[in-house]
C-alpha cells in the first residue's frame, strides 16, 4: 500500500461545506471565498425539500457537501 495521499478532486467551502471543483474561486452556494482541502465524507443532496438529512443539516441547495471540515 502506498503512503502517498491522493489528492481530492474537490475543495470544501469552510462556511457551508459545499464541495466545488478546485478551480472555483467563489462558492456558488453561499458566496464565500474561504475553501479547504482538509475535509472528509460526502453527502449528496438530490431533493433538498424532501430530504430529512438536508433538513437536519439545514441544506437547501442540491449538491455535494463535506460531512466534516478538518
Amino acid at each position: 500500500m502506498s503512503t502517498r495521499s491522493r489528492s481530492k478532486p474537490f475543495k470544501a467551502c469552510r462556511n457551508c461545506k459545499y464541495l466545488v471543483e478546485k478551480n472555483v474561486e467563489t462558492c456558488p452556494s453561499c458566496g464565500s471565498k474561504d475553501f479547504t482541502d482538509e475535509w472528509s465524507g460526502v453527502i449528496l443532496v438530490i431533493e433538498p425539500e424532501d430530504s430529512e438529512i438536508a433538513k437536519v443539516l439545514e441544506l437547501s441547495r442540491k449538491g455535494r457537501y463535506a460531512i466534516k471540515i478538518e
